[in-house]
């Protein structure tokens, strides 16, 4: 069996893997064996009868918790199984903490340590209270704003005639008349006077990032980048127009709606707002966006394809966020980028944790060779959608001449394009006169 999230196999013992058991204890528990290879092979392990001895006194004193350590044998040869539970403390190794991303070990280190440590004791980085903020921080139009985005989404209890003062803390923003962080990230006049790193920057590239050909910079609280920031985008980096209105919906436009929608959501909601400014980028080929703060404890990349739980970073900033119309609170994002560019014949969208932060990417090219490639057509099936790309279609009898195959072999691959790659559709017409050419072409 192989390594998952919550597992981890080693052949022999060495005492840097108490990092490991660290990760555990800080995330969501796991089990180290001793003995066994990568490939789930056991291989026994000599000296377990000492080992059965030192590691729970180890564990004990070095980190501090208690670990279950078992001893097993299957067919003469003998392993070990450390089980980590989750602790609700911190866990540190000589003052170092590590935790578990996926199935990889993680040390934590600046803003990841401080988001930890929070999240140990109860709160989250959007909940801590700003002392030197005051009510007079915040924008009177942005708050009007979100009020009649919430009036529309029919989400926000009755706030009619309720004071500022008494506003805020009926959303969780203040506290003993104190503003949180989020009320700044949300409403703030300057929020980049407390959080420097709140602007959004855009680039609209060529290819490659060598081929700058201009940028531009959104600045301001939450409310006002969900409106300026697609603004922005219509007007100077799509070449055909998205209608956003302010992002609580979206019509068709170059990139699939609902994909761009999502990204951008996550992008400004999600985000760790103490790292870098969330980078969006437009290139002939495609679209990114980039920022700052890894997947939760709990989810993993492939776990975003699916349905999944909602584990938002900053917690008070979603549910705003929520009341106001612009994410649910489902955990349904995600799905909806794929499913949407699944459904316009785009190539899949990719997420990947790059840099400290969530990368994801839209392909506007759908005949992209490395694309396909990674898709996984033959060199057959790349020479027809080069084909089709220049004639509009392609038959069955030309597929087999372009490739040199049989006719069985040409109306397999062809099947293939259709039904599993979802690239090309079928004509109406049967026999010698069934072409196939681009979906939606």
């Amino acid at each position: 069996m192989p390594e998952q999230q919550n597992t981890e196999y080693k052949q022999s013992w060495h005492d840097d893997y108490l990092k490991w058991i660290a990760g555990f204890a800080n995330s969501q528990g796991g089990t180290i064996y001793i003995g066994i290879d990568d490939q789930g092979n056991i291989t026994g392990i000599p000296g377990y009868k000492k080992l059965m001895e030192d590691l729970p006194n180890k564990i004990r004193d070095v980190l501090g918790i208690m670990a279950e350590v078992n001893l097993h044998e299957t067919g003469g040869l003998y392993y070990l199984e450390i089980v980590t539970p989750p602790y609700a403390v911190p866990i540190s190794l000589r003052g170092v903490y590590y935790t578990r991303s996926g199935s990889t070990k993680q040390e934590l280190r600046g803003n990841a340590l401080i988001e930890f440590l929070l999240r140990k004791t109860g709160k989250t980085w959007d909940d801590v209270i700003e002392p030197s903020a005051t009510i007079s921080d915040l924008d009177a139009n942005a708050i009007d704003f979100f009020l009649k985005s919430a009036e529309r989404s029919g989400r926000l209890p009755i706030t009619e005639g309720l004071a500022l003062p008494e506003f805020l803390e009926k959303l969780r923003l203040s506290e003993g008349g104190k503003l949180k962080r989020a009320a700044i990230i949300l409403f703030g006049k300057d929020p980049g006077k407390y959080y420097p790193s709140m602007p959004v920057k855009m680039g609209r590239f060529g290819i490659s990032d060598e081929d700058l050909k201009f940028q531009e910079v959104a600045e301001g609280n939450l409310i006002s980048l969900l409106q300026e920031v697609p603004d922005m985008l219509n007007k100077k980096f799509f070449t055909k127009a998205v209608s956003f209105e302010g992002l609580l919906r979206i019509e068709k436009g170059e990139y699939p709606a609902a994909a761009l929608r999502e990204i951008l959501l996550n992008a400004l909601v999600h985000r760790d707002y103490m790292g870098s400014p969330v980078q969006i980028r437009l290139y002939d080929n495609r679209f990114t966006s980039w920022n700052e703060g890894l997947l939760p404890q709990g989810l993993s990349l492939d776990s975003l394809k699916r349905q999944h739980p909602s584990r938002p970073r900053n917690p008070l900033i979603a549910d705003v966020c929520f009341k106001g119309g612009y994410i649910d609170a489902w955990g349904r994002g995600t799905l909806k980028i794929w499913q949407s560019c699944k459904e316009a014949a785009l190539p899949e969208p990719e997420i990947a944790e790059m840099d400290g932060g969530i990368l994801v990417t839209l392909f506007k090219d759908r005949l992209n060779e490395a694309i396909l490639k990674k898709m996984g057509l033959n060199g057959r099936q790349l020479k027809a959608i080069a084909f089709i790309a220049v004639n509009g279609s392609v038959s069955n009898s030309s597929y087999q001449q372009l490739t040199g195959v049989s006719k069985a072999t040409a109306t397999r691959d062809l099947a293939e394009l259709v039904e599993h790659f979802k690239l090309l559709e079928r004509s109406a017409a049967s026999g010698a006169g069934t072409s196939y050419k681009f979906i939606g072409s």
